[in-house]
């Protein structure tokens, strides 16, 4: 998983603007693999269903609790699920996307405040007011976020692949109880973890690109100067991906998001807020 930093970049933006900043390192020295592996990540929606060697598991948990957490609350908890039965279950109420069935191990990622209010009970500090306040929730949910992400560069450095499943929020109601979460739990995101299956095109052997790095990149105030032409510029290189990938027919990017936030409905995520306020929390 070697590289140079210029040619890594211009396979992520396909974008001959973006690809030319001033490079922190020589551009002919390889790249630091944890780097590279960043750099280079793709989704993965293909698998073979080989079992994971042993430790796997405990190796990518131990990585997610190495990230970053406020005040040292670490307010998440992951449950892991092996059971193919099981495994299907839940790949049901996330979309019902077959990869989550092929992945030999699926970890659904819960923001958890419980710990800490057992806590205040134990310590008798309650009401613990605190955890009814906004910040805390979000607090939770970004400390989840880095866990998560930490999993993600721990597993493609063991040379597996993975996919981040936001849609196991579409039934979020139904999840809470299929795995069981407490009050003051919920299931934010999941994650599959195999090996990819490398003659699958879903599998994501090419790196998909990201907007330029000059429509996101505000340097001391905020401006959308550009924006427009910025956005063609993302459809172009979009396009050529989904050409080589012989996805034909994409709309535009611009096009293709307006169309998904125009209606409200957004398949059963729009009820989310009533899940989390029946899970207990309070979002003041």
């Amino acid at each position: 998983m070697s590289g140079t930093i210029s040619s890594i970049v211009e396979e992520r933006y396909r974008d001959l603007q973006s690809s030319t900043f001033p490079l922190s390192t020589d551009s002919t020295n390889p790249l630091a693999e944890t780097l590279s592996a960043i750099l280079r990540h793709t989704s993965c929606r293909a698998f073979r269903r080989t079992k994971l060697p042993e430790g796997t598991l405990e190796t990518l948990v131990t990585a997610a609790q190495s990230g970053s957490t406020s005040s040292l609350f670490q307010t998440w908890d992951v449950i892991a699920i092996q059971d193919p039965e099981h495994k299907s279950k839940v790949a049901t109420l996330a979309g019902d996307q077959d990869f989550i069935r092929q992945a030999p191990l699926f970890l659904v990622f819960c923001p958890n405040l419980r710990r800490l209010n057992n806590l205040s009970k134990q310590y008798d500090c309650q009401p613990a007011r605190a955890l009814e306040n906004m910040d805390t929730f979000i607090m939770s949910t970004i400390d989840t976020a880095i866990a998560g992400q930490n999993v993600a560069i721990a597993a493609e450095l063991l040379g597996l692949g993975i996919c981040y499943v936001g849609a196991l929020r579409n039934n979020a109601e139904q999840v809470c109880k299929l795995l069981n979460l407490p009050p003051l739990t919920w299931g934010v995101f999941g994650m599959a973890i195999g090996y990819p299956d490398t003659d699958n095109r879903h599998s994501g052997q090419q790196i998909k690109p990201r907007l330029p790095m000059r429509e996101i990149l505000h340097m001391e105030r905020w401006s959308e100067e550009g924006q427009k032409d910025n956005i063609a510029s993302y459809h172009q290189s979009l396009g050529m991906f989904y050409v080589d990938e012989l996805k034909f027919g994409r709309k535009g990017w611009g096009e293709f998001v307006a169309g998904k936030v125009a209606p409200h409905e957004q398949d059963g995520r729009e009820r989310i807020r009533d899940v989390i306020e029946g899970q207990g929390f309070k979002l003041k």
